[in-house]
């Protein structure tokens, strides 16, 4: 039974092959194979080498494609200076008026700020009673750079206006300055950097602000170098007693 059975899928097997065979000598297909295999391929051509790039080496890197303008001039120097460390300077006052002398910025040592922290709560412990007033030392911030004052914040909220205002400081001798007053940042900012410039403030000195009304401040200035004006005129006093014996 298994016999008859391949018997029978080869004799199927033989009728279809012999029917694809008519169909095409019918169509011609055995001809257009033919014809296609006789079609020589295309030739393809051949690819191009390509040379490496040599790297552009010249001894003088200063003769590289320089304008006509600037040609008979010397090439410039792109080198970096090394920058001098910073130590602690003593000038003159007034340093500020010229931003690009930064060197000659003033530090104050511990002791000198210690004085005239000292010297402004004792001059604030003297005003009128019923004003509100408050001390604040002067930082590098403060008085160079950015000009940004930072004011105590629970005085702010206690004394100063909800929103943002101009407030005017007053010096000891009635000049009178406008300051713009930031509610969100609780400082001095606009205005502040004339103040702190016409006072020729530096880093040391301690200030007194006393609140005279909602928006006016008369401030009293404690200069950080009275600490060495007081020495020297201590060792003044000193020296005339010894001479007198």
């Amino acid at each position: 039974m298994v016999a008859s059975k391949v018997t029978d899928y080869e004799e199927i097997r033989r009728k279809r092959l012999e029917e694809n065979k008519k169909r095409m000598q019918e169509l011609n297909l055995d001809k257009l194979a033919l014809a296609v295999r006789s079609v020589p391929s295309p030739k393809t051509s051949p690819m191009k080498r390509v040379k490496p790039r040599q790297s552009l080496q010249l001894s003088d890197p200063s003769a590289v494609r320089r304008s006509s303008r600037v040609a008979g001039k010397p090439p410039l120097s792109y080198k970096e200076d090394p920058i001098e460390p910073l130590g602690r300077f003593k000038s003159c006052r007034g340093y500020m008026n010229n931003p690009r002398d930064m060197l000659n910025r003033v530090f104050a040592s511990n002791e000198e700020r210690m004085y005239s922290l000292a010297k402004a709560e004792e001059l604030q412990s003297s005003l009128e009673m019923g004003m509100p007033s408050f001390v604040k030392p002067m930082l590098k911030s403060h008085v160079t750079g950015g000009f940004w004052l930072g004011l105590p914040v629970y005085f702010c909220h206690q004394n100063l206006p909800k929103d943002d205002k101009i407030i005017t400081l007053t010096d000891e001798n009635g000049n009178e300055w406008s300051t713009k007053y930031l509610l969100r940042k609780t400082g001095l900012s606009g205005g502040w950097k004339g103040f702190a410039v016409d006072h020729e403030l530096v880093d040391g000195d301690a200030l007194v602000f006393q609140l005279t009304s909602p928006t006016d401040f008369k401030v009293y200035i404690i200069r950080v170098n009275q600490a060495n004006d007081s020495d020297e005129s201590s060792l003044d006093v000193t020296n005339g007693h010894d001479n007198a014996k």
